[in-house]
């Protein structure tokens, strides 16, 4: 754990583990594992590299409205992304938390800008996303 309260999830790591997240009920996922969806889903339609510069900014035009995401970081180590999310992502909710909503709102807002709404319909339909409210109900302001 880093000294900002917030746990690294080294992407390669995952991988390896295999889907846990997909292997659990969808009510005991925690911020941290929609994330980690919504990261997946993201990276195998855009790739890493533009994952990574969306959510950093969609993340940062959040946080005047989530602070909390202030603990979110996202870093390039050789060819491989690593995120943090910040600590109390890692609690299973029947909700995601305010700020994962907040920094999904800027995104869809984001990926409708760049994409039109092709990525944001496709991200709609993963369950773990709809589920636990992370895909805005009303349609992203530009």
């Amino acid at each position: 754990m880093s000294s900002s309260g917030a746990t690294p999830i080294i992407l390669t790591e995952l991988a390896r583990e295999g889907n846990s997240v997909g292997e659990r009920t969808r009510a005991d996922l925690s911020a941290g594992a929609i994330f980690t969806v919504l990261w997946r889903e993201l990276a195998d339609i855009l790739g890493t590299a533009a994952v990574a510069s969306l959510v950093r900014r969609a993340a940062e035009r959040a946080a005047l409205r989530a602070p909390e995401l202030a603990a979110l970081s996202i870093t390039r180590e050789a060819l491989e992304y690593r995120y943090v999310v910040p600590h109390a992502w890692n609690e299973p909710s029947p909700h995601a938390p305010q700020a994962l909503r907040e920094l999904c709102r800027e995104l869809w807002a984001l990926l409708v800008e760049l994409t039109g709404t092709v990525v944001v319909n496709r991200l709609a339909k993963v369950p773990e996303l709809r589920d636990q409210g992370i895909v805005p109900t009303t349609e992203p302001q530009s």
